[in-house]
């Protein structure tokens, strides 16, 4: 297993340009905050030219509300969606008849007696159609637009992917119910309780080197950190990848390095450090 390092420190200062960071699990602590060292930094590395990008299975009108500005590089819908600078980057979604399809296969899990909840995530909004509070609050932490309809297969917007909120755990329960649309689509664990299915080419990794190339860059150029198995592509997509010390077995055995853990600033501590901003 990759040891810890407190924080991370390599021989020599890393030609860096890109940044992408996982929000939860990575960034956030385990009370969905952000620490305020956080926002000195992005004034430092905008000023170096090195790119920040939240990469996130979150949404992107989230995104945009936690860090309030337009000059940051955005992976929303973990790489679904991407925007720079205020405009659309890529859009990778998936057809209404599989939304239908997979809105039927959580309706089935219901009736057999699981407690879940989708969300239709689109362009312009997200949609839920479980309306009791406890399941709406857990919606809302990742969807800042959010709309409540009678019915999610009557939604009509351009699709990102449909996410799929199990009380139980989502590795167990629903994720076998979604199994069956895996092969033509991608059904990616993306926390301990959701489940995302998305277009089958819609990935992170995907994500991260559509916003290389829209830069310019090369791996060689990138730094990423993620904590959970959607982040595998992240990490795979950069030649400095950070693992989180909270990390999933998996995730610290790809990454090249770890940092410390998200509840100890593991993500901003260790940028200060192998970019000698310290």
């Amino acid at each position: 297993m990759t040891p810890v390092l407190e924080p991370p420190v390599l021989e020599a200062v890393p030609d860096v340009r890109l940044i992408a960071v996982d929000m939860d699990g990575s960034l956030l602590d385990d009370q969905d905050r952000i620490d305020d060292s956080l926002w000195p930094l992005l004034d430092e590395l905008d000023r170096r030219g090195v790119a920040f990008c939240p990469a996130s299975g979150r949404q992107y009108a989230n995104l945009r509300q936690r860090f309030g500005r337009d000059d940051l590089v955005y992976i929303a819908e973990n790489g679904a969606y991407v925007v720079r600078d205020g405009r659309r980057v890529s859009s990778d979604g998936i057809d209404l008849p599989t939304m239908h399809a997979l809105v039927d296969a959580v309706r089935r899990h219901t009736v057999l007696g699981g407690d879940v909840g989708a969300v239709v995530c689109g362009i312009d909004s997200a949609y839920v159609e479980r309306t009791d509070e406890v399941f709406l609050d857990q919606a809302r932490t990742y969807y800042a637009r959010l709309e409540v309809v009678d019915d999610l297969r009557e939604v009509d917007d351009e699709v990102l992917k449909v996410a799929v909120y199990d009380f139980g755990s989502a590795q167990d329960g629903v994720a076998h119910t979604l199994r069956p649309f895996e092969g033509l689509h991608r059904v990616v664990v993306s926390g301990a309780h959701w489940v995302d299915v998305m277009s089958p080419t819609a990935d992170k990794g995907a994500a991260l080197r559509q916003v290389q190339a829209d830069l310019g860059i090369g791996p060689e150029h990138t730094m990423a950190f993620g904590d959970y198995l959607n982040d595998l592509g992240l990490l795979a997509a950069a030649d400095l990848s950070f693992a989180m010390d909270n990390a999933h077995p998996q995730v610290r055995e790809q990454a090249r390095f770890v940092a410390p853990a998200n509840t100890r600033n593991g993500v901003v501590r260790t940028i200060t450090s192998v970019l000698g901003l310290g």
